[in-house]
Formats: C-alpha cells, sequence, structure tokens
C-alpha cells in the first residue's frame, strides 16, 4: 500500500521504517523535504514536499504535533486527502502554569480533522502509546489493546490490516465507535503521562481486561 506520513518526529520516522519493512510503498512528507536529505538516507524512505506526500499516500498518516495538525494538513491539501484514508494519530498539548493540558478538551482533534476535511475517511489510532509500542508491541511483557475511532467501516478495517503489519494482532483490536469516541483516546494522553512519570519509561502498553462475564 502507498502509505504517506505527514511529519518527520519521532513517531513518523519510526512508523515509516517499520511500514517500509513490512512491504508497504512509505513516504515521508515535510515542510522542507530539501533539509532531510540524511534522513532519508538514514531510514531508507523518500522524504518529499506535503503536497507531493498526500498524492502519494492511499493512506495518509498525521504524524505532526496536534496543535499544528489541521493547518499542516490544509498546506498538504484538502483535494489530495479527498476520499483517502486519513490516519490521525496526534495529540495537541498546551504549557500552562499547572503543566501540560490537552489543547482539543472539548472535541478532539480527530473530530476536528473531520470536520475540516469532510471528504477524507479520518480513523484515530495509536494515540495512546509511544512510538517504540506502535512498532514493537510483542516487546511488552504482555498483550496490549489499540484502539480505533472514526465514521467510516472500511477505513477502520483498512487501518487494522496496517497495525497487524506491524505486529498487532486482530484481537488487541477495540474498535471504539464514530470519530467522537477519538476524546476518550486523546485524554488518555494525561493519564499516559502520569503513567510514564511512575514508572519512568514511556514504554509500555494498556490493556483493556474484560470481566468474565463478558468474555
Amino acid at each position: 500500500m502507498r502509505i504517506a506520513l505527514i511529519g518527520t518526529g519521532n513517531v513518523g520516522r519510526a512508523l515509516a521504517k517499520a511500514w517500509a519493512a513490512a512491504g508497504h510503498d512509505v513516504v515521508l512528507g515535510s515542510r522542507d523535504p530539501s533539509a532531510k536529505e540524511d534522513l532519508a538516507k538514514e531510514l531508507g524512505v523518500p522524504v518529499v514536499g506535503l503536497a507531493a506526500a498526500a498524492e502519494h499516500g492511499e493512506a495518509v498518516v498525521n504524524a505532526t504535533p496536534g496543535t499544528e495538525s489541521v493547518a499542516t494538513l490544509r498546506t498538504a491539501g484538502a483535494t489530495a486527502l479527498a476520499g483517502k484514508l486519513l490516519i490521525d494519530i496526534a495529540v495537541g498539548f498546551t504549557e500552562e502554569p499547572h503543566g501540560l493540558a490537552l489543547s482539543h478538551p472539548g472535541v478532539s482533534l480527530g473530530e476536528e480533522i473531520q470536520a475540516a476535511f469532510p471528504e477524507a475517511r479520518v480513523v484515530k489510532t495509536f494515540s495512546t502509546m509511544d512510538a517504540i509500542v506502535m512498532t514493537a508491541p510483542g516487546d511488552l511483557t504482555g498483550p496490549s489493546t489499540v484502539f480505533l475511532s472514526g465514521n467510516d467501516p472500511q477505513a477502520k478495517q483498512t487501518t487494522a490490516t496496517l497495525l497487524t503489519d506491524l505486529g498487532w494482532p486482530e484481537s488487541a483490536h477495540m474498535d471504539l465507535g464514530g470519530i467522537e469516541t477519538a476524546r476518550g483516546q486523546e485524554h488518555f494522553a494525561l493519564l499516559f503521562m502520569g503513567i510514564a512519570g511512575a514508572l519512568g519509561s514511556y514504554d509500555f502498553g494498556l490493556q483493556v481486561v474484560p470481566h468474565r462475564s463478558n468474555e
């Protein structure tokens, strides 16, 4: 599958390398691709402009800072995103006197992206974990859960297939429902930071453990 990752940070790099290793045709999208030549050599993945990346991808992945995501995707182009699977994994934070706060406390970033690009098929996932866990779930000491939120069932199914390519078995997938359920995924980020502080590490997963009567 042709996959375009918008954003060249740790998450974008990790996913680009992992999906390329799984056999997908991957590009990274950057505002300044000429400054990322060393990155392209390091990963073995082309780094192109935002618009070129969006045109390339059958699936487009938003791996940008959440506070900048809508504006960055607009630069990539609404026309290029129309009809495509748009996987949103971003969470936005603001610096407040009491510490980090969500930049989208009422309506999720996933919902804002779906509203800004109504012809795209937005699926929220991977926002409850670190990049290392996204690409190597088998390194955890036990099973973990990955969540999906979105309005288009086929888009979620395609996303699920891409998750299995990264080592996430179907048994680990939990479909939460429509894109409005992305609020829960994003709000977990605050608990994520607390757990990371307690563990002294970001490399952990979350598992949903049902009651015996619900198995």
